[in-house]
């Protein structure tokens, strides 16, 4: 898809540093302002960001949508980068948001309407504010969710290697080598600790090693795992008000993106409430560089069509999805795809899969041990390369099931959701169970395409004979399985460090001391049918 920024009369641009934002509490925010030449009380693009206001933000945002005749304010959020007070991640954007937008009313220069803009945590802070903003009219969110706490303990497992190189890579940006080599540095060093703590060394006390210091953030979303209605994660959580939003709202997703799932959700709850958002989807993953330009001329076209009144540069069909396998882009009226069906592909004996009913056999066997947990060979992180990976190597481990189907006799589509459902028995009551889809090349190459867990706790009662009956909700995909190649299924308990090693006893921070090894069996019979469940799609 390759998307070209609309050519409209250029605006010169001044530009305004360090303007202070006074808060209600005495607290000081800074922002820069980027003036439109020439432009009468122009609409406003508000983007608050946690990463400084210099540098690629300020070219691609600020001067960008000033040269294009909207006034920009970029402010960085409290804690960081010259705004006063602590640094509290997700704890002020909507109190600091709201005050910024009642600051901006009473400028001289604003114009009475605004929008909002950016990615990933930047877009969080859009909807921190959304449905209390009458005047935002237009948003621009990328890569991002109204809720982070699923993406933090995805299946109520730990995302590890995700808050860990984050609050890493946050707690260095301010300091000597400044944002650009903490962005290099943050995943070396979240290695390093992640290494460490399979020498012993207590999950709660990582961020020793990749930052030197603790991190008040990084032991606060340790801290508040187990009870997501705690009053942390209540302040934090925007998502019942998404369906309030009256903005207009684009969003721009990535297949091999953290907060895909959570994004997907916020999408479907502004349906539920008769809204009609636009979604793209790419073959892209958190921090690619690719997904910048197609979300930057996709938000000016917007903000164009919503602020200025000039609808053409938008899309006929609300949905834009690339199909990885297939490489092309289709256009749908909405997300879920209309015209899916979903196919139960069930495990069989002898490490195959098909959708036939499964035969009467026994159950396969794994013991996954947390003091070698097993890892993961690609899939969504929120720094560096997510693209897929073969998997084979993965595939030779003795605590990996793997599940094959017969080789494709036509180019299989699957857009949608995808889930498993399984029949466990685990030796212990705290385990983890991890499925993934491959893509069997016919070279015999296996690339992930989606994957989820379920982290199993003692409330999830096991039957008579001690099975446990789980869904496990994967990433949605949007993939072409070609004729000729092989749709696989791991099952699996770990993927290190994408998930924190279960250490067996319910204890989250897994003290290498107090390491349980359990043994799951996956029952695939008539009565107990474990099975992928994988959304068919039919083209018109």
């Amino acid at each position: 898809m390759a998307l070209q920024l609309p050519r409209h009369r250029a605006h010169r641009v001044l530009v305004h540093r360090d303007v202070p934002v006074p808060m209600p509490d005495g607290v000081t925010l800074l922002a820069d302002r980027y003036v439109p030449v020439g432009a009468d009380r122009p609409p406003t693009v508000l983007i608050r960001s946690p990463y400084g206001r210099a540098g690629v933000v300020g070219w691609m945002y600020g001067r960008m949508f000033a040269w294009h005749g909207f006034h920009v304010v970029i402010q960085s959020c409290r804690g960081g980068f010259g705004s006063g007070g602590l640094l509290d991640p997700l704890g002020d954007e909507r109190e600091d948001g709201l005050a910024t937008v009642m600051w901006m009313r009473a400028q001289s220069w604003y114009g009475g309407s605004f929008a909002m803009h950016g990615p990933s945590y930047l877009g969080y802070a859009q909807w921190a504010i959304a449905a209390e903003a009458p005047d935002l009219r237009a948003m621009a969110t990328q890569v991002t969710a109204s809720c982070f706490r699923d993406a933090a303990y995805v299946g109520g497992s730990f995302a590890l290697e995700s808050t860990l190189v984050w609050t890493t890579l946050t707690a260095g940006m301010e300091g000597r080598l400044g944002g650009a080599a903490a962005t290099f540095l943050a995943p070396r060093r979240t290695r390093r600790a992640v290494r460490s703590g399979l020498s012993g060394r207590p999950l709660s006390e990582l961020d020793l090693v990749s930052a030197g210091r603790p991190l008040p953030f990084f032991r606060d979303l340790i801290a508040h795992h187990a009870d997501p209605s705690s009053a942390y994660w209540r302040k934090r959580d925007f998502s019942a008000s998404v369906g309030e939003v009256t903005a207009e709202v684009t969003m721009t997703g990535g297949w091999y993106d953290v907060f895909l799932p959570w994004q997907l959700k916020d999408y479907k709850a502004m349906r539920a409430a008769g809204r009609q958002p636009h979604l793209t989807i790419g073959p892209w993953y958190h921090a690619d560089l690719r997904l910048g330009r197609v979300a930057s001329a996709g938000a000016l076209a917007w903000f164009r069509a919503h602020l200025l009144g000039d609808p053409s540069g938008l899309r006929t069909s609300p949905v834009r999805l690339y199909v990885t396998g297939a490489d092309e882009w289709r256009d749908y009226p909405d997300w879920p795809v209309p015209g899916t069906r979903t196919e139960r592909w069930h495990l069989q004996p002898g490490g195959a899969l098909s959708t036939d009913n499964p035969a009467p056999s026994g159950p396969d066997r794994f013991r996954y041990d947390p003091r070698h947990p097993t890892p993961v060979l690609g899939g969504p992180v929120l720094i560096g390369n997510s693209t897929p990976r073969d998997n084979r190597r993965l595939e030779s481990r003795r605590d990996v099931l793997v599940y094959t189907s017969p080789v494709l006799a036509a180019d299989t589509d699957l857009i949608g959701e995808v889930s498993a459902d399984l029949y466990i028995r685990t030796s212990t009551e705290h385990a983890d169970v991890v499925v993934r889809v491959c893509d069997v090349h016919p070279n015999g190459t296996s690339m992930n395409v989606c994957e989820g867990v379920r982290r199993l706790t003692p409330a999830e009662l096991p039957d008579p004979d001690g099975v446990r009956r789980i869904r496990v909700d994967l990433w949605p995909i949007a993939h072409r399985f070609r004729r000729g190649h092989r749709i696989r299924v791991h099952v699996a308990g770990g993927a290190y460090p994408r998930i924190s090693r279960n250490p067996g006893t319910g204890d989250p921070l897994g003290p290498g001391a107090a390491l349980v090894c359990c043994d799951h069996e996956v029952l695939h019979d008539p009565a107990r049918p474990s099975a992928i469940l994988l959304p068919r799609a039919v083209r018109s």
